[in-house]
């Protein structure tokens, strides 16, 4: 059996309530209890936090003992070079995911400090982002 953890970052505790023209109307909770009944043979752990150092230190806990991480870091993505050192520093391979497509928005959404060090990046496919980053690792 896989062993993954789903890191979400800042405001996507929001999903369901928070612009839902771009992010949708499920809350994540709703999704995980979804993908967990859909991938028996996966135990998928989540954490969230809208602070970058528990992201940090969340990613150090689990980056040597899991199969795999699917990393949402939401806006510290573009802006936290911590969260990308870490992603480098761990054995567990990261797959970057965003539910939005980030070329398609603000400039700034762009660049990435996560993408030069994950196993790989998932874009713009609303929640399935995440379920298709389950797949890669299965």
């Amino acid at each position: 059996m896989k062993k993954l953890m789903i890191i979400n970052g800042p405001n996507l505790n929001l999903l369901g309530k928070r612009e839902p023209n771009i992010y949708g109307s499920l809350s994540f909770t709703e999704f995980l209890e979804e993908v967990v009944s859909k991938y028996p043979d996966a135990e998928i752990d989540y954490f969230q936090s809208n602070i970058e150092g528990e992201l940090i230190d969340k990613l150090h806990e689990v980056g040597f003992s899991y199969d795999g991480i699917i990393l949402n870091a939401a806006a510290y993505t573009h802006t936290s070079i911590g969260i990308g050192d870490a992603v480098k520093a761990i054995e567990t391979p990261v797959v970057e995911v965003h539910i939005s497509n980030t070329f398609n928005r603000e400039e700034f959404r762009h660049q990435s400090f996560i993408s030069p060090n994950a196993r790989g990046v998932i874009l713009g496919f609303g929640l399935q982002s995440y379920e298709l980053a389950i797949q890669s690792f299965l």
